[in-house]
């Protein structure tokens, strides 16, 4: 599976949300399916906590950005509903 290619249909198709904040509800309202982080996320709880599967995204939070096609860094994506993506089955 190309994570790329899979976050950019899950942004187009699907549901996601960015952001720390946006994951913190998320979890607590337990709402998202996966949790993908950048490499260089300063927020290490969101890899501990165990409501929610999460993927490490192998690039810093400007390739996150770019990969579900943003002109921004993104440090964490929450996918709510996937869309036409297989981005929930390729974990």
């Amino acid at each position: 599976m190309d994570i790329n290619r899979a976050l950019r249909t899950a942004a187009k198709t699907g549901e996601v949300q960015y952001g720390m904040a946006q994951a913190r509800k998320a979890i607590e309202s337990k709402q998202g399916k996966l949790i993908v982080v950048a490499s260089n996320c300063p927020a290490p709880e969101l890899k501990e906590q165990k409501d929610i599967p999460v993927m490490d995204f192998p690039g810093n939070n400007r390739d996150l950005g770019t990969a579900c096609g943003k002109p921004f860094s993104v440090s964490v994506v929450t996918v709510i509903t996937a869309g036409d993506s297989s981005i929930l089955s390729g974990q």
